[in-house]
């Protein structure tokens, strides 16, 4: 019988820095914290030539104002249409005019042949938010951490009691951060909400398996 190699080369896990996600704070290995936010876009295209500057002096002014650094990520990923699809395709058997119905299939050929043709893609915009004022250490939860089932897990033995207050003491400041954030976003007409923990972990899972087109993308509310 043949040996059976086994694969001990790094896992995926050992690439990504991400420690947990508590109450939708970020905890990264070296101990410092990250909030996201969603933001809303702007199709600045569409604007006056009045506009479009206000548009870019407000911006300049939102990031004149802010005393920490902050990061924009845009993640582009092609559009699923495949639940439209499944929707015309239930609105077809559910038709009774057989003229309905016909043009109905012919519009979901025309999608599907539009869709192969060209690639459409949507895009989500994250602010993201940083504390870094001194380092926290996440205790070692029995299988509680909603990543460990996707990135695996750290041996870490802290106190937790001591850390859970030191938590609580740096998610007040990096809250503090997120407001002043989103105060100064609204100001051009850009709205942004903080993800929870699931919807962080949705954003991290989609970043690493780009090719799974069903996992949830985070919205914002209307």
């Amino acid at each position: 019988m043949a040996d059976v190699k086994t694969y001990t080369g790094p896992r995926t896990q050992d690439f990504i820095p991400v420690k947990e996600i508590r109450d939708g704070i970020v905890v990264l290995e070296d101990g410092s914290l990250r909030a996201i936010l969603l933001a809303s876009a702007i199709n600045i295209a569409l604007k006056s030539a009045e506009e479009q500057q206000a548009i870019v002096f407000q911006f300049q002014g939102f990031l004149n104002s802010i005393e920490f650094p902050v990061e924009i990520a845009v993640q582009s990923r092609r559009h699923d249409i495949k639940p439209y699809l499944l929707t015309l395709e239930r609105r077809v058997e559910q038709q009774e005019e057989e003229l309905l119905r016909l043009q109905t299939k012919e519009y979901i050929e025309f999608i599907k042949w539009f869709t192969d043709s060209v690639n459409i893609m949507s895009k989500n915009f994250y602010v993201i938010v940083p504390y870094t004022g001194g380092a926290f250490s996440a205790p070692q939860s029995n299988s509680k951490n909603p990543l460990a089932g996707i990135f695996g897990s750290k041996k870490t033995t802290p106190n937790f009691k001591q850390t859970s207050a030191k938590f609580e003491e740096q998610r007040s400041q990096i809250e503090q951060r997120v407001a002043i954030v989103k105060s100064g976003l609204s100001r051009f007409g850009v709205r942004s909400e903080q993800l929870n923990t699931e919807q962080a972990i949705e954003v991290f899972y989609n970043m690493f398996n780009p090719g799974e087109n069903h996992r949830n993308i985070p919205q914002l509310e209307q």
